[in-house]
């Protein structure tokens, strides 16, 4: 199976190889990616080396990218282990592929194509290198990317060695299927102008070769912490960061002082091998970070979509009964009028000349309509209240529900105190509110229990209130258990949308009639 594993042509270097696969980036011009490149489908092969059955030869060829490049290398299949010794020529200063380029590095892919780092390679002054390292792995393919820092754990695009299989080869040759899950690519992103990317291609002073390698391990330090800065890892992993940036410092004033070289390698290469764990955990926790705001939004989602349907079957429900009612009334006013109008003619025909007598009708007490100021207020706080939780106008009056997904059990979740602290800002500005919570639960289980589980839900919330700045005296906790029903408990849904916690707000300052309402005056047609 031909997959995309290597060989690749960076866009603006060798721009002139190929203008067939000249590469157009749509993005703006910064923040950039480290590197650019067009990738070209090539086959690795991957060899299961026999386990102790002795050693065995294998060729690297360089690729279009260093096309001069070679190598070749003895493996052999030991007890636990599979050790590498390897050659390579020709291998020029990684920093021609662009100036983020530091190092090679030697990589083993398994047949279902995950990398491993098994090695950083180094070039002398001839441009050539030499490596002897093991692996746990017994079945892989090898292959040489350029890179910004030895301890990156996934490849580059930049790949200019592959290993061939000669003739005498020993082994089991076996396809790599490179999956993008397993071969994930051009991660070492920067948002970061890219002059502030270090090179060693000209110094100021010939150094020597222990003073050179010490500051291409700097170098490779500062690229590392720079790449995890750029993805994040100073929020996600901040103790990580904090130890690289400070192996780096160090690093950077021994060098200063010039000092052991030794020394400033191995603190540069632990700050760069830090750097890089920041960097892997800085991604997963930001996916981890997406995936959970994802989840939560999906869930006010739905949540939003059930008490919908609920207040819709709910006002279907009431409709259905003002309308029974009013037939009800209906049928009894005209049975009324049926036998009024019977007894009247029997009162005309037994005394003609006395009228019969007026009845005094009562008349229904109305809440006074709300005043200008009265219903500015309720206005403003139904608003704001709105913000945090569905809030209904009622004539109890304002009635804010949190759903049975803002709780944990019988605990709050931390959004819902959030939002809960948003209200108490609302409510503590009118301080003359009543404020009463009342829990409410589906039909599963006993009326004593679910009356108590309701009464806990309604204290939490109570205390969240409190706990926001609102006065004790004037927030009431009570459990309702399954009493008052929004919706059928024949249905998930509908238990679900049951399970709640209402806050009834009431007071003078916004009177006590809904919005909706208004009086009526009757006035005489004659």
């Amino acid at each position: 199976m031909r997959t995309v594993l290597s060989g690749c042509v960076v866009a603006l270097a060798l721009a002139t190889i190929a203008s067939s696969q000249s590469y157009q980036d749509p993005r703006p011009a910064d923040p950039q990616p480290i590197y650019r490149v067009t990738v070209v489908s090539r086959t690795l092969p991957a060899v299961n080396y026999q386990h102790m059955g002795g050693p065995t030869n294998i060729d690297f060829r360089g690729t279009i990218l260093l096309p001069q490049a070679k190598g070749f290398a003895t493996v052999e299949s030991k007890r636990g282990r599979v050790q590498v010794d390897a050659r390579f020529e020709h291998l020029d200063p990684p920093t021609r592929f662009g100036r983020e380029y530091l190092t090679y590095v030697l990589w083993a892919i398994t047949p279902e194509g995950r990398p491993k780092n098994i090695g950083e390679l180094l070039a002398n002054s001839s441009d050539k290198s030499k490596i002897a390292v093991t692996t746990d792995l017994q079945a892989f393919g090898l292959m040489v990317t350029a890179e910004p820092y030895y301890a990156v754990t996934t490849p580059s695009d930049v790949v200019v060695l592959e290993n061939v299989i000669r003739p005498d080869t020993i082994g089991r040759i076996e396809p790599v299927i490179a999956r993008y899950d397993l071969l994930p690519r051009g991660q070492y992103t920067m948002s970061i102008n890219g002059e502030r990317l270090r090179t060693v291609g000209s110094e100021p002073e010939k150094l020597s070769y222990d003073r050179y390698e010490a500051v291409l391990e700097l170098y490779q330090a500062q690229n590392a912490v720079q790449i995890a800065q750029s993805v994040g890892a100073d929020r996600y992993a901040p103790d990580a960061m904090r130890k690289a940036e400070d192996l780096l410092s160090g690093a950077q004033n021994f060098e200063a002082r010039r000092q052991d070289t030794h020394t400033i390698v191995s603190r540069a290469r632990e700050a760069a091998q830090i750097a890089e764990d920041a960097r892997a955990i800085a991604v997963k926790r930001a996916a981890d970070e997406q995936a959970l705001r994802a989840q939560e939004q999906n869930g006010l989602e739905r949540a939003r979509r059930e008490r919908a349907q609920a207040e819709a079957a709910q006002a279907q429900a009431n409709a259905e009964a003002a309308q029974a009612a009013a037939d009800r009334e209906r049928a009894a006013a005209d049975r009324a009028a049926e036998v009024d109008q019977a007894q009247e003619v029997v009162q005309v025909q037994t005394h003609p000349a006395a009228p019969p007598p007026i009845q005094a009708q009562p008349v229904p007490a109305v809440a006074p309509e709300l005043s200008g100021t009265q219903r500015r207020t309720r206005v403003e706080l139904l608003d704001g209240l709105n913000k945090g939780f569905y809030t209904r106008d009622t004539p109890r009056g304002l009635v804010v529900v949190i759903p049975d997904a803002m709780f944990d059990g019988e605990t709050l979740r931390r959004p819902a105190s959030e939002r809960l602290g948003l209200i108490a800002s609302y409510l503590t500005a009118h301080p003359n509110l009543t404020i009463s919570v009342e829990g409410f639960t589906d039909d599963r289980g006993s009326d004593v229990q679910q009356r108590e589980v309701s009464e806990r839900r309604a204290r939490e919330v109570r205390a969240a209130l409190v706990g926001n700045g609102i006065s004790a005296v004037s927030v009431h906790a009570t459990g309702m258990g399954k009493d008052r029903a929004v919706a059928s408990n024949a249905s998930a849904g509908g238990r679900t949308q049951n399970r709640r916690v209402e806050i009834v707000i009431a007071g003078p300052s916004i009177g006590a009639m809904p919005l909706w309402d208004r009086t009526y005056k009757l006035n005489s047609t004659r």
